[in-house]
């Protein structure tokens, strides 16, 4: 019996067409193992019903076309269960599929899924939302919610807002209790890092791991704007923990005490959140489609 199988295209993610998609598909999608249908996405959250309707119709895979917001919005209603996760990378960053070693390349990725090679990674809670790759406090969640608000998608739209926001930024103080021990850090950036990246192979938690069970936490301290490119070298170059802007820390459960009601993202993606926040691993919840070389 052919497996059922739903791919879920979010038309504006990372600004690149996707009008060739559904022909790839076709085209390179094994029929003999699938009996596939194709939705677009039209608003935030219409992904997460699409995928919260084809796991009540007994789709078996769901396939985020798009990129880490997408994914988070599909995995997110099908986490805890039996229905499998696929990626197509299209987005700006692209972080847990680079992570996962998914072809950034739609045809090969494609590929991929005729395998039905499949692992089980971590997710992880926040204040009941749930994340896949990274989330977080500070400038990097204020720079997601600019940069929703931006016309321009896409990396360059990614920096270009980076650059404007970057000198008005002020910090936080964070009041930050690890499995139960408390530290207090003034910090520009706190990162809970489920994988190792933002996306664009800019790892910020060079030590995090899907698949180990614990969250990598990364405090980012108080930094002049000119030093923010230092730091970003040491991200690509996986040494951002050699910083000394930069703890970094590793726990199961973290609960954040913040001076103000701010933004944080998930995944890249915004929300507003009260000051307080609930963070905590769900190890090996979540079915994904992998490369059989991870």
């Amino acid at each position: 019996m052919r497996k059922k199988i739903l791919f879920i295209i979010n038309p504006i993610s990372g600004g690149r067409d996707k009008k060739k998609i559904p022909g790839l598909i076709e085209k390179h999608l094994d029929k003999q193992l699938f009996d596939y249908r194709i939705s677009f996405t039209e608003r935030v959250e219409h992904g997460y019903m699409l995928a919260k309707a084809a796991v009540k119709d007994n789709y078996d895979i769901i396939v985020a076309v798009g990129g880490d917001g997408t994914v988070n919005e599909l995995a997110k209603a099908i986490v805890n269960t039996n229905v499998v996760l696929g990626i197509i990378p299209f987005g700006s960053g692209n972080g847990l599929a680079r992570t996962l070693k998914i072809p950034l390349k739609a045809s090969k990725a494609i590929k991929v899924i005729n395998l039905l090679n499949t692992d089980k990674i971590d997710s992880a809670s926040f204040n009941e939302h749930y994340f896949f790759n990274v989330s977080g406090s500070g400038f990097d969640a204020h720079i997601s919610q600019s940069f929703a608000r931006n016309k321009i998608r896409g990396f360059m739209g990614y920096i270009k807002t980076t650059l404007e926001e970057l000198k008005n930024y002020i910090p936080q103080n964070y009041e930050i209790t690890l499995d139960g021990e408390t530290i207090k850090r003034d910090a520009f950036i706190v990162s809970i890092a489920n994988s190792s990246q933002y996306g664009n192979n800019a790892h910020i938690a060079p030590r995090a791991d899907v698949k180990d069970g614990w969250l990598d936490i990364v405090v980012v301290k108080p930094i002049a704007w000119f030093m923010i490119p230092i730091l970003a070298v040491r991200m690509f170059n996986k040494t951002a923990g050699k910083s000394s802007y930069v703890e970094m820390f590793r726990a199961k459960k973290i609960f954040i005490k913040r001076e103000l009601e701010a933004a944080i993202h998930l995944d890249g993606e915004p929300r507003m959140e009260q000051k307080d926040l609930a963070i905590e691993i769900i190890p090996l919840s979540l079915t994904v489609i992998v490369p059989k070389y991870v």
